[in-house]
C-alpha cells in the first residue's frame, strides 16, 4: 500500500512539474506573412545582461530569403543579414530598454513569403524546488529535471520538423503546378501539330482532286 502511494505521490508531482515548465518558458514564437515589397518589425523590451537568442526561418516564398536586422534600444545595429534563408544569433543585451527586430522582403515584387521567428529572452527558469537546492537532489528530483530537459528538447524538435514539413509541402506543390502546367502546354503543342497535319494532309488531296482530268 505505501509503494502503491509513493507511485501516485510521483505521478501527481511528475505532471505538475511537466504543467509548470509548460507556463514558464520564456520564449516567443510566431509564424507571420511577409508580403512583396514589405517590411515587419517586432518590439521586445530587454533588461541588460540579459541572454538572447533569435532564431528565423522562411518557411515559403521566392527563394526563401529575407533581410533581418536587430537595433539595440540606441539604434546600434547588433545582427544583420541579407537574403537569409534560416539563421541563429545569440547575444548579451548591453542597455536595457526597447530591441527592435526588423524581417523585410522590399527586394522582391512579387514572392509573398511566410516567416518563422523565435524570441528567447533570459535563461531558463530551473524547476520550482530545484533551483534553490543546497543539498544533493533526490531521485526524485533528478528524473523531474531530466523530464524537464527532454520535455524542452522534443518542443525544440517538434517545431523544426514541423517547418521542414510545411517547406517540404510547399515545394511539392510548386514542383506539382509546373509538371500539371508543363503537360498542359505538352497536350497544347501536339493538339496544334496534330490539327496542322490534319490541315497539310487535307489540301494534298484537295489539290489532287483539282488537278484531276474531266
Amino acid at each position: 500500500m505505501a509503494s502503491l502511494y509513493s507511485a501516485s505521490t510521483a505521478i501527481i508531482y511528475l505532471t505538475t512539474v511537466v504543467l509548470l515548465l509548460i507556463g514558464s518558458v520564456s520564449c516567443t514564437e510566431l509564424t507571420f506573412e511577409l508580403p512583396d515589397s514589405a517590411k515587419e518589425c517586432f518590439h521586445q523590451e530587454i533588461q541588460k545582461n540579459t541572454s538572447v537568442t533569435l532564431e528565423f526561418q522562411v518557411v515559403t516564398g521566392g527563394q526563401y530569403d529575407v533581410d533581418v536586422i536587430l537595433e539595440d534600444p540606441k539604434k546600434s545595429v547588433i545582427y544583420k543579414q541579407v537574403k537569409m534563408q534560416f539563421d541563429s544569433h545569440t547575444f548579451t543585451a548591453q542597455h536595457t530598454g526597447v530591441y527592435i527586430i526588423c524581417f523585410s522582403n522590399e527586394f522582391s515584387t512579387f514572392s509573398h513569403k511566410l516567416v518563422y521567428m523565435d524570441l528567447q529572452v533570459g535563461e531558463e527558469q530551473p524547476l520550482p524546488g530545484i533551483g534553490e537546492h543546497v543539498t544533493a537532489l533526490t531521485q526524485m528530483e533528478s528524473s523531474a529535471q531530466d523530464i524537464h530537459k527532454a520535455l524542452v528538447q522534443i518542443l525544440d524538435f517538434q517545431t523544426h520538423h514541423r517547418l521542414r514539413e510545411a517547406k517540404g509541402r510547399k515545394r511539392a506543390e510548386d514542383l506539382n503546378e509546373r509538371v500539371l502546367l508543363w503537360s498542359l502546354m505538352e497536350t497544347a503543342f501536339m493538339f496544334s501539330i496534330l490539327l496542322l497535319q490534319i490541315t497539310v494532309v487535307k489540301r494534298f488531296f484537295a489539290d489532287k482532286k483539282s488537278s484531276a482530268p474531266y
